[in-house]
């Protein structure tokens, strides 16, 4: 299982890494202890949203970048671990997506969320 706290941490270090800037440069900007932005980076710890934005700031990047680039690994990894249909199994036998894919938002959980779309 991947843990968002760890993916957030490979963004964070490839930004940084990217720039060719220290550990120690963007934890004095950012205003956060070496160790503590190392293991944040090692996926070892979870970084309040405080301490994220501080981050970025550092780095010149935006948080919604950032967590957009997490969003958007992590759509990957939930893709390689979700059921594949075959077309082997008869339609009657298939799963409806919201109970194969967790957190699938379905029409009758958001009915809203059509009319948004729609309009």
């Amino acid at each position: 299982m991947v843990l968002l706290r760890q993916l957030l941490g490979d963004v964070l270090r490839r930004l940084r890494v990217r720039q060719s800037r220290t550990l120690r440069e963007v934890s004095t900007l950012a205003r956060v202890s070496l160790g503590y932005l190392s293991e944040v980076e090692r996926g070892q710890k979870e970084a309040s949203s405080e301490l994220l934005a501080s981050i970025c700031g550092a780095l010149g990047v935006p948080l919604s970048q950032v967590l957009r680039e997490v969003s958007d690994q992590f759509a990957l990894a939930e893709l390689q671990h979700a059921p594949v249909l075959s077309d082997d199994v008869p339609e009657r036998e298939r799963l409806p997506i919201a109970e194969t894919v967790p957190g699938a938002i379905t029409d009758s959980v958001f009915p809203e969320v059509n009319d948004m779309v729609a309009a």
